[in-house]
């Protein structure tokens, strides 16, 4: 029908991420205010704000079983948080500078993509702080990352107007999708 439930007010500079957890019954927002926030979508309410970090939150992801939920800052660090409580459970890695960083979960395990101005993301296990795996192929830089439901792949798009698959498990590339006249700036 097109109409507006909700509109959401709260955040004090613009919202830059955002995700439903997955019973649908909460939206995650990231915001350049340093924040996040958990809105109940029945209420239309702010149920948390999630802070902590010093830097503009600009990645979040829930957990499949929608308990937990990680953020990634331009502040360089990556925190999981409790959804019941808004609170803070643990900074999993702080990220070298002048890298930007997506973090997401693959199944129930939270993971980090990391890259400069780079065409390479790299992947890295945020509870270890180890390297996982480099992702090879686009000519210029990478803007956005993703897995697939069942956690089997990884997507990536480009300023190099492609976007990538592979396979989550190889970390090889099985399909390299191009059409577009320019930059692909998200994937899902």
């Amino acid at each position: 029908t097109g109409k507006c439930y909700h509109t959401f007010r709260g955040h004090s500079a613009e919202i830059v991420c955002l995700s439903f957890n997955p019973q649908s019954t909460l939206l995650a927002t990231g915001s350049m205010d340093t924040t996040a926030k958990l809105w109940d979508l029945e209420k239309g309410e702010a149920v948390a704000t999630l802070s902590g970090h010093s830097a503009e939150v600009i990645a979040l992801s829930f957990n499949t079983a929608g308990d937990r939920i990680i953020t990634g800052s331009f502040d360089h660090t990556v925190a999981v948080w409790d959804v019941g409580t808004g609170r803070e459970q643990n900074i999993l890695i702080k990220m070298p500078k002048n890298n930007d960083v997506v973090a997401k979960y693959i199944l129930t395990n939270p993971l980090v993509f990391q890259w400069e101005t780079q065409c390479f993301p790299i992947l890295w296990n945020a509870v270890t702080g180890t390297h996982i795996a480099t992702l090879a192929g686009h000519r210029k830089e990478v803007l956005d990352v993703c897995f697939d439901y069942a956690g089997q792949r990884i997507a990536t798009a480009s300023a190099d107007g492609s976007a990538r698959v592979y396979n989550a498990e190889t970390k090889q590339c099985i399909a390299k999708l191009e059409g577009h006249e320019d930059e692909i700036s998200k994937v899902s």
